[in-house]
């Protein structure tokens, strides 16, 4: 790979990274239980974003087949906790 395109893969990974420690202190500090699922989802995303770029820069596929594993079960987590928040806003 051009050197340009590494300085671009290391930089959109930095910034990445950045963001996952923002969304974790949004996940800490939320307001409510929706906000914190909403950083969770994000988190999850970001989390996705830097397997993929990983597999990118390090040339392998593992980390795109442990990212579809991850994203599998991050629809799963995310669609548990929704219904429970949705029962607990009825009662």
């Amino acid at each position: 790979m051009t050197t340009i395109l590494n300085y671009a893969l290391y930089a959109s990974l930095f910034i990445h990274i950045i963001l996952i420690a923002i969304v974790v202190w949004r996940v800490w500090r939320g307001e409510n239980v929706i906000d914190r699922l909403m950083g969770v989802e994000l988190m999850g995303t970001l989390t996705l974003a830097v397997l993929v770029l990983t597999a990118v820069i390090q040339n392998r596929s593992l980390y795109i087949d442990v990212a579809l594993g991850l994203a599998a079960l991050g629809f799963i987590g995310t669609i548990a906790l929704a219904r429970y928040v949705a029962e607990e806003q009825m009662f």
